[in-house]
């Protein structure tokens, strides 16, 4: 037999007897209960040794290890690891001695600047060294004094993604470890202001708030912007300003109050006039960081160059006059195709002078950069046979207006200019001065005649328009050939009336977008066109209702149906589809008509081109082909040439129509056209569209391609 155990006392064991199942409700002794001192001791070591966690689930953010309204002692620090792989770093203090680092003021030491990890893993290797090259601009670190600069970079170079890198670095740090500025300012063409908005959203998700001015009364949009110039201190609500240049220009007045950090421009290209209001106002606001975007620095003349530049850094080409004086006449001289050996000697000095002080605070690349990434383009220019109809009614308009005698000196009149309108218009559609011909205003006495029997502009008629020809064989093998996209860009409304009439008929699903449209259904319409479910086929874009900027990746072909004079515009509009998303082949399509006005403004184009390209690609060889007096040849037709562009550029690569010797290497679609593929006949072609479309109306074409492709990628 077992014996009972005795029951433990109380006493013996030190602690009294307790259910597993339930807790007493009361002490059951009279004596307090005391735990051990050692005990309790080890149990508030283990908890101070912790290090304290946020009480969030897998919280892996900083931990705030600063007490609230107690300043840190000890060495500043920066705002971001500048010894983290792939850290874009801007400043580096200067490295001290064991000796200079005891002498050194604590408070005062300078910290590393490097960019929110956020944005540098995005940033790809040519627009980290566009952020370097900016920030080192605007906080005077390349020129002393000046805090300006341009960003030239071609269209797709990423220049929005740049500038918000630049805007968010200068607003939360520096190397005196305090915000370098407090409010930044962008302002932009009308249709460009929400796509900012959008991309400040899109790269700094939530991190901001810009205000973004995009439409409301006069008050309203006041009471805004003294709100936005009254934010002060360390960490403002709205730090960015995003606005138009037109409501800019009405309401600089609230804007030149107070100071703003940072002033970005936007298609920077519309201040090349420096009388105008809105560079005036621009330049009277108390800001010396400007930043300009332009992906085309220079249009027309040398002039409008030093308008932009003395913009961003007044006083670096000295004034206007001196500018002219010095650089502008002697370089414009050299370029002439009938300068002397001296002159030309003398323009390429100056231009050397020139370009050595802007390269201090203009940076440019251009998009071949940009081939390792993005897919072939394929860029064509077509030149496209006038129909008999056409040529009839140009003939008889040069007999009737006489243009060429009121070209005096080279000169351009009213009249000269409507004259050109006139013709450009003609080469697209007849259908296009019909009504002139019904009112036999100048140059169209007697033409009604020459239409056909029963003509109406109701119906599009494209056989009678060797461009409309070509156009709609285009888009009909495309169709039928492929789930290729295309864009159709004009410079006439009245021409993209026409395209409708021609979608309508060959029922093509279409949109259009012209400047009658409000903002936010432009940025609606873009997205639904790129998405690839959408069922349409034709984007129409007015070339001067903001191509610019508009992003239209989800079509790879692209058809410019008339030239303009300006090569910026037409560049704006090409650039459209072939930039950073695009995974297609590009093929662009330049229609011309053969030896009328349009090959000549084409040519015109380039001699404005070799201008830029000089001054800031600095392709010193940039062929001379074409004197200024030759711009009195405008109003001539050629009716006997396949092509007047190929005739006058000389061409030694090709004999009797066909080319012998194929282009240099290393050329490409951004060389002078005298290095491009010339093709008289469709045998040279690569694009099996313009093969199919070649016999309806096409003379001769000139193509070439952005890069080789890489073979195996």
């Amino acid at each position: 037999t077992r014996k009972r155990q005795k029951p433990v006392s109380e006493t013996e064991s030190g602690e009294c007897y307790r259910s597993p199942f339930r807790k007493p409700l009361a002490q059951l002794t009279n004596r307090p209960h005391c735990l051990d001192s050692s005990q309790h001791e080890a149990f508030i070591r283990s908890i101070l040794s912790k290090p304290f966690k946020v009480p969030i689930p897998n919280y892996k953010g900083p931990l705030g290890l600063r007490a609230l309204g107690i300043k840190r002692a000890g060495l500043r620090s920066p705002l971001h690891d500048p010894f983290e792989e792939g850290a874009l770093v801007l400043y580096e203090p200067p490295l001290l001695s064991a000796h200079d680092q005891l002498k050194i003021d604590k408070d005062k030491a300078p910290v590393h600047v490097v960019v929110d990890p956020v944005l540098s893993r995005v940033l790809r290797p040519h627009q980290r060294e566009g952020v370097k090259f900016l920030w080192d601009c605007v906080t005077s670190r390349r020129i002393p004094g000046s805090h300006g600069c341009i960003m030239a970079d071609e269209m797709g170079l990423g220049k929005t993604l740049q500038c918000i890198t630049l805007m968010w670095t200068l607003l939360r740090q520096s190397p005196d470890c305090k915000p370098e500025i407090e409010k930044a300012m962008v302002v932009s063409p009308s249709s460009l202001v929400r796509n900012w908005y959008n991309e400040v959203e899109k790269w700094l998700g939530g991190r901001i708030q810009p205000l973004a001015i995009d439409g409301g009364s006069k008050e309203e949009i006041d009471h805004k912007l003294v709100g936005f110039m009254n934010q002060r201190g360390l960490r403002v609500p709205s730090p960015i300003l995003i606005i138009s240049y037109e409501t800019f220009r009405l309401h600089a007045e609230a804007l030149q109050k107070g100071s703003v950090g940072l002033v970005i421009c936007d298609e920077g290209h519309r201040l090349k006039n420096s009388e105008n209001q809105t560079y005036q106002a621009l330049n009277s606001l108390n800001t010396p960081r400007r930043v300009l975007i332009s992906g085309t620095p220079i249009q027309n003349d040398l002039l409008e160059y030093f308008s932009l530049v003395h913009f961003v850094n007044s006083g670096i080409l000295g004034t206007a006059q001196e500018f002219k004086r010095h650089f502008e006449i002697p370089i414009l001289k050299g370029r002439d195709a009938d300068a002397s050996e001296a002159e030309r000697h003398k323009g390429e000095e100056r231009l050397k002078e020139l370009i050595s002080i802007v390269n201090r605070c203009l940076i440019r690349r251009t998009s071949d950069i940009l081939s390792k990434y993005l897919p072939v383009k394929i860029e064509q220019v077509v030149c496209c046979r006038l129909t008999p109809l056409q040529a009839e009614l140009y003939k008889n308009f040069l007999k009737q207006a006489k243009p060429v005698e009121e070209l005096k000196e080279g000169k351009i009149n009213v009249s000269s200019l409507s004259s050109i309108t006139s013709l450009k218009k003609l080469c697209n559609h007849p259908a296009l001065i019909y009504d002139k011909c019904v009112e036999e205003e100048e140059g169209f006495m007697g033409a009604l005649d020459l239409f056909p029997a029963g003509y109406s502009t109701k119906s599009v008629e494209p056989q009678l328009s060797g461009k409309m020809l070509v156009l709609d064989y285009i888009l009909a093998v495309t169709k039928s050939t492929s789930n290729d996209k295309v864009v159709l860009v004009s410079n006439y409304t009245q021409t993209l009336d026409l395209f409708e009439k021609l979608c309508r008929n060959r029922r093509y699903l279409y949109v259009r977008l012209d400047g009658t449209m409000s903002i936010k259904k432009r940025a609606k319409i873009v997205e639904r066109f790129n998405s690839p479910s959408s069922p349409e086929f034709i984007f129409m874009l007015s070339s001067k209702a903001g191509g610019c900027g508009l992003n239209l990746i989800g079509a790879n072909r692209l058809v410019m149906f008339d030239p303009d004079w300006n090569p910026a515009n037409d560049e704006q509009a090409m650039a459209r589809v072939w930039r950073d998303g695009q995974k297609k082949t590009c093929y662009i399509y330049r229609l011309l008509s053969t030896g009328t006005i349009e090959e000549k403004i084409f040519q015109r184009q380039t001699h404005k081109k070799a201008l830029s390209s000089c001054v800031v690609d600095e392709e010193q060889d940039v062929e001379r082909h074409f004197s200024l007096g030759e711009l009195k040849e405008l109003f001539t037709l050629n009716e006997t040439t396949n092509s007047d562009t190929h005739d006058k550029i000389k061409c030694r690569r090709c004999v009797n129509g066909h080319q012998i010797r194929p282009p240099p290497e290393g050329s490409d679609c951004t060389s002078d056209l005298s290095q491009w593929n010339h093709c008289a006949d469709k045998r040279g072609l690569q694009d099996s569209v313009l093969k199919a479309a070649w016999d309806a109306a096409v003379t001769f074409t000139f193509h070439h391609h952005s890069h080789e492709e890489q073979r195996g990628i």
